[in-house]
């Protein structure tokens, strides 16, 4: 297991040199830039020049690169042009609202979208498994956006049931110790934190969910509904098995490898939903940093933001990579 982990992150690091360049090319070949941003309306072609001078923006790219290439292996990604804080310390500020969202929207994806998928192929073709399909197929459809502002005016606006925006409310006065608001309240015994926190994610998480909730089911129930037809399925029922061991034992378990893979890939997605759902919440995480750093062209902040989300994409495909190795140890020798 050790040489196959190792294997696998030894194949992650061409992939993301190969991304950095392409970001590093990307965001210079982008109109406009920061020195025209932060000028705004004052910019002339002189000032714009001495700024792009005193930024390093006039120098060739291949030597913008190697600079950014060398500050990145020190674990520098530079200072923030906007606020002028390092970036890494913005990103460490913003991480936690965004972890917490992304993980609270995943779980009940997972929780929710495996056992809807198994019930639905276990019921195919009846009142359950139509209706199921038809929730699917609108929570595919639906953009998450969209549906957090229906959420946000039917929940929060008309029937005033939960919270319309924010991480917690304005007079919780709670200490902070990492950051997760949830987390932080448990810490310190200060429960009505947690609960005030809980209540604020219940809305952004439902409508970050929905996607991958919905992918989850569908791919769940079409495994399960392949492996129901297989020979080996049909030996253990003959053979006179437990019903309860050849769900658990063969059905489930041989079904759960593309369902892992959908979920390494829907945690990917869930990053880019993240935003949007930040930005309709007023949530306060990475999405609001992105936004603001591509409407004010901050290369440092976009640089490390996205190489940040490619390198959390490429961890979590090698936890799926071994969750594939643990639930069917052939894929270790192959």
């Amino acid at each position: 297991m050790l040489r196959f982990t190792i294997r696998r992150l030894l194949q992650a690091i061409p992939t993301l040199f190969v991304l950095s360049v392409l970001v590093f090319a990307w965001l210079r070949s982008l109109p406009g830039g920061p020195a025209t941003a932060l000028l705004g309306d004052k910019a002339t072609p002189e000032k714009i020049a001495d700024l792009e001078r005193v930024m390093g923006l006039d120098q060739p790219l291949y030597l913008q690169y190697f600079n950014f290439l060398g500050r990145m292996l020190s674990g520098d990604m530079g200072n923030s042009i906007i606020s002028a804080d390092p970036v890494l310390e913005e990103i460490g500020r913003a991480l936690p609202a965004t972890i917490e969202l992304s993980v609270v929207a995943l779980l009940i994806a997972v929780l929710l979208g495996i056992p809807l998928g198994y019930l639905s192929a276990s019921y195919r073709g009846r009142f359950f498994d139509n209706a199921t399909i038809m929730g699917t197929l609108a929570g595919v459809a639906v953009p998450v956006f969209f549906l957090g502002i229906v959420l946000k005016y039917i929940f929060a606006q008309e029937l005033g049931l939960l919270p319309p925006s924010s991480r917690q409310d304005a007079d919780i006065d709670a200490t902070r110790v990492t950051g997760f608001a949830t987390l932080d309240g448990m810490l310190t015994g200060e429960w009505d934190a947690t609960v005030n926190a809980l209540w604020h994610l219940v809305l952004p998480a439902l409508a970050l969910s929905s996607i991958p909730l919905a992918v989850i089911v569908r791919i769940t129930r079409a495994s399960v509904l392949d492996v129901l037809n297989e020979d080996f399925i049909r030996t253990a029922n003959a053979k006179g098995l437990q019903a309860v061991v050849v769900r658990t034992r063969h059905v489930l378990r041989n079904a759960l490898l593309p369902v892992s893979t959908t979920i390494g890939l829907q945690t990917g997605l869930l990053l880019g939903g993240a935003v949007l759902t930040e930005k309709v919440f007023v949530w306060g995480g990475l999405g609001s940093l992105l936004s603001e750093g591509i409407q004010r062209r901050d290369y440092p902040r976009l640089q490390a933001l996205i190489l940040l989300a490619a390198g959390v994409y490429v961890l979590v495909n090698l936890l799926v990579d071994i969750s594939y190795a643990i639930i069917d140890p052939r894929v270790r020798t192959s």
